[in-house]
């Protein structure tokens, strides 16, 4: 029988533990999700709160700080929270998407030159060293203009400054382990990546996995026949993919609400949005620029965005929700005022011009 949108949707929100909250450790939680995207420094905080009982911010600062969850430029050759294991093969999988960068004009060195000066530049962040101490050393050793490569390129992680949501906006780097990147760690890091995908965003097609990683769809195709998967055919569209044995809830399975982060990864995880976001809200959610506001999630799907008030969270629906509803939201936002405590809000002020733009529709403050 065909999967229709509705369980794909549950299959999703199951896997991604947002039909229930569950007991895990942030490290371990996000083993389970791949990665957090992490331009923002307070999201993987929200991404978490979202999906674990009890979770405080503070055990979060603790698995930084310790370098259990560790921050890196990886999947879409955007920042992403990873698990500090999982970095080698996650790494090693997206190695030919981060080497592309260096074509660009921006990155005054060959290509070629890109092995040695990775290394060299590790080997001066063996301590955390900020931007411009890195950009001046390599400027000293006579490799003026790389920084713009290298901060894509390079085995670097962002080092914790103690700030708010344990990264400030002036970052720190310090070096990590260097990858295996061969050929065959590639090949084998990238089939590890689809798998783990699978487990978290499934069932999925070549081109969502290859959307979810940034990679090209061929490079996907050539290691599915590497990997035990099964096949499910959909009501429209390609077959989909998936681990076995992967949960697969009925569609009528309840939601709940959900207050998202800015760029949650469950949201920019398929080529094929409509899974979780309603067409005709994709223009509210993501705005010109590649921002991605925070989203209200009813009946596991977008209806509105949210921002932080004074007290509580503002949350402006797109269209009329029903009282229960607004009941759930209201818990939800009591329980987000806590996990927040008194950290700044986790929206940073320039992306709050983006409210203007929005459509008409109710908006009510709660949980303050």
């Amino acid at each position: 029988m065909a999967l229709t949108p509705r369980r794909l949707n549950r299959s999703t929100l199951a896997r991604q533990m947002l039909l229930t909250r569950e007991s895990l450790d942030p490290a371990e939680a996000v083993r389970r999700l791949v990665g957090l995207q992490s331009q923002q420094p307070g999201s993987p905080y929200l991404a978490l709160w979202n999906r674990l009982e009890g979770v405080t911010a503070e055990q979060v600062d603790a698995a930084y700080r310790d370098f259990d969850l560790v921050k890196c430029t990886l999947l879409r050759g955007t920042l992403h929270t990873v698990h500090r294991a999982d970095h080698p093969p996650l790494r090693a999988a997206v190695q030919p998407t981060l080497r592309a960068h260096l074509g660009d004009d921006r990155f005054a060195a060959e290509p070629d030159e890109a092995g040695p000066l990775a290394a060299a530049l590790a080997g001066r962040a063996a301590e955390p060293a900020t931007k411009a101490e890195l950009e001046s050393w390599l400027t000293e050793q006579g490799w003026p203009g790389t920084w713009w490569g290298m901060r894509f390129y390079a085995p670097l992680w962002h080092a914790p400054t103690g700030a708010a949501w344990s990264f400030g906006d002036r970052p720190s780097f310090v070096a990590a382990p260097a990858p295996d990147l061969s050929e065959e760690a590639v090949a084998a890091g990238l089939a590890e990546l689809v798998r783990r995908y699978l487990a978290a965003y499934g069932p999925a097609t070549v081109a969502d996995m290859a959307q979810f990683a940034g990679v090209r769809r061929g490079r996907v195709r050539a290691v599915l026949g590497s990997l035990d998967l099964v096949e499910h055919p959909a009501q429209t569209g390609p077959p989909l993919l998936d681990v076995p044995d992967a949960p697969l809830p009925d569609e009528d399975v309840p939601a709940p609400p959900r207050l998202l982060p800015m760029w949650d990864n469950v949201l920019l995880a398929h080529h094929d949005r409509t899974r979780l976001i309603p067409a005709e809200h994709r223009g509210h959610l993501t705005r010109v620029n590649g921002d991605f506001l925070p989203a209200l999630l009813v009946d596991g799907r977008v209806a509105g965005v949210w921002r932080p008030a004074d007290p509580g969270v503002e949350v402006t629906a797109f269209e009329a929700l029903p009282g229960p509803v607004w009941e759930q939201l209201e818990d939800e936002a009591v329980s987000l005022t806590g996990f927040l405590g008194d950290r700044p809000s986790p929206i940073h002020t320039r992306h709050l011009a983006w409210w203007k733009s929005l459509p008409g529709g109710e908006t009510r403050v709660l949980g303050g």
